[in-house]
């Protein structure tokens, strides 16, 4: 069509000349009868709006890593008279090497005097400018104010104004009225109080918004990893204690040990990594060196015998005082063993499993894990998202679903919350090797089964890893919450036995399936042989674990 022929050559026009690393690079063009095509430079990590639905919020120093090649690139389109008009996540894109290149100029224009900008609204809505929405005309202020609902978006996940409905979304715009999060830093709400702004002229420029300490006082990598697409990344800002923590790094993805290296050097390590911490004793009676390991050897079959080699590995310090107020190593394993043995010991011969429930509650399980206790300690992450490590001293520390909070536990009993910035400095070694473990999981390790996931929102109190022991066959892990899971290395299936009242029996197949049983029902009805030697050899575990 005529106005659709007329806009791409007015774009093609706009863009063709412009050279600037934080741009797309216009290569060239031609046309056919029917089509125009046009050949840009490749940015295959695809754009902002994909990372920002894999991650839905980023770090602050992401955050300016990003915000940095935007303003840049928009400091070139505005010295050239070219107003972008469409800034939004979609729009910028992310090269092989992590650069940003602002692109998509298809309602791009020059920039006119005041009395001469057209009146029309431009633009996606939920970054719209005010003075756009009361047709006064487009300026560079209203691309900065698309810069503002950007880097709103990025830190919080959702943009500012957005509503279920567009007159609403448009009112809200209008009256400026949003609200900023208390989690973020002073700098960033102040920042983003000066750029949303009604009238135009309030509004911060370009340079005044790099002078700005949120840029000024805030670390910005050099560059991201390509990781951070999909995951949270590590960007602890350099300082003497990095080349420390990058040993820690290579320790943790495999690299081999020094097999001269005798173990009390090791423990010296490790009490530099975690000097100044508060230790406790920890049932933790093997230490013999071993790899980073997320499973186990595969037997030729399940032995229902008494395990081999399973002492306690790791467990979760007591408050010391006698007096606990939730759920002990002894009384998780007492009623998981009263319960499991009422269910095995009456359970009829069947050769295959009764009916599943057909919408059991949502389950928090153990979904990956790693065993670097001959060193740190044993990481893991929840079905929620949310990663965590009990370490060898008997600490534990986790990291929310959205990683912005980090838990810690010095004692069963006793337990303190901080943002990810506030984190004192004294806990800032354990901090580092739990993102290490986060980030090693999450690029290394696939989910261990087709269990939904849950939404950490919706577990009040995530459960605690108490203890876990390894045998030569399988993984026990037994929780806060009175959840116990066994993972058998051979196969990759897993028992979860949780809920209690009534208790409830999930078995992760080797196609990684998962079903969820009454134990009722299993104790009246009998299950398949698979199963049944899984409850038995979970018996057998928790008879070893119990004091009687």
């Amino acid at each position: 069509k005529p106005h659709q022929r007329e806009k791409i050559l007015n774009e093609i026009e706009l863009h063709r000349d412009l050279q600037h690393r934080h741009i797309v690079r216009f290569s060239h063009h031609f046309e056919d009868a029917d089509n125009i095509y046009i050949f840009l430079e490749l940015c295959s990590r695809k754009s902002l709006a994909h990372i920002w639905k894999a991650r839905h919020t980023l770090l602050e120093p992401e955050v300016r890593y990003y915000l940095r090649q935007i303003l840049s690139g928009l400091k070139y389109l505005h010295q050239r008279g070219i107003l972008h008009r469409d800034l939004k996540l979609g729009n910028f894109f992310i090269t092989e090497n992590m650069e940003l290149k602002v692109g998509d100029f298809g309602l791009a224009a020059r920039l006119e005097p005041p009395e001469q900008r057209k009146k029309t609204i431009c633009g996606t809505p939920n970054y719209v400018a005010p003075e756009v929405l009361l047709r006064q005309g487009h300026g560079p202020e209203a691309d900065v104010w698309s810069l503002g609902c950007v880097m709103y978006t990025l830190l919080c996940g959702s943009p500012p104004f957005e509503t279920a409905d567009l007159k609403e979304t448009y009112r809200c715009i209008k009256q400026v009225h949003y609200t900023l999060p208390a989690s973020l830093s002073l700098p960033a709400r102040q920042l983003l109080a000066a750029i949303l702004r009604a009238s135009p002229r309030d509004r911060p420029s370009i340079d005044q918004i790099l002078r700005h300490d949120f840029f000024t006082k805030g670390y910005t990598p050099d560059r991201l990893p390509i990781s951070s697409c999909v995951t949270v990344p590590d960007l602890t800002p350099p300082n003497p204690a990095r080349s420390l923590f990058a040993k820690v790094t290579k320790s943790l993805f495999g690299r081999k040990k020094n097999k001269s290296k005798n173990h009390a050097q090791e423990r010296d390590e490790v009490s530099c990594l975690v000097s100044g911490l508060m230790r406790t004793s920890v049932g933790h009676q093997d230490a013999r060196p071993e790899a980073p390991a997320a499973s186990g050897p595969a037997p030729v079959s399940l032995v229902e015998t008494a395990p081999e080699d399973s002492s306690p590995r790791g467990t979760l310090a007591s408050s010391g005082d006698g007096f606990e107020e939730g759920l002990t190593v002894a009384t998780v394993v007492e009623s998981a063993l009263c319960a499991l043995r009422n269910c095995v010991a009456f359970m009829p011969p069947a050769e295959q499993n009764p009916a599943p429930l057909a919408q059991p509650e949502p389950l928090v399980w153990v979904s990956k894990w790693v065993d670097y206790s001959n060193k740190f300690g044993f990481g893991y992450q929840l079905s929620s998202r949310r990663v965590a490590v009990l370490f060898n001293d008997g600490t534990h520390m986790a990291l929310s679903a959205n990683r912005k909070t980090v838990h810690y536990n010095p004692t069963s009993t006793k337990h303190f919350s901080f943002s990810v910035g506030a984190v004192p400095r004294a806990l800032q070694p354990q901090l580092s090797i739990l993102r290490y473990f986060t980030s090693y999981m999450e690029q290394h390790l696939m989910k261990g089964g087709d269990l939904p996931s849950v939404e950490e929102v919706e577990v009040p109190a995530p459960p605690l890893l108490l203890q876990w022991v390894k045998t030569d066959q399988a993984l026990l892990m037994l929780f806060s919450d009175g959840t116990v899971q066994v993972n058998f290395y051979g196969d990759h299936t897993k028992l979860i036995l949780s809920g209690w009242e009534p208790l409830l029996v999930t078995f992760v197949a080797r196609n990684r399936s998962a079903c969820t049983y009454l134990a009722s029902h299993l104790r009246q009805l009998g299950c398949s042989p698979d199963l049944r030697q899984r409850l038995r050899y979970a018996l057998r575990l928790l008879r070893d674990r119990s004091p009687a």
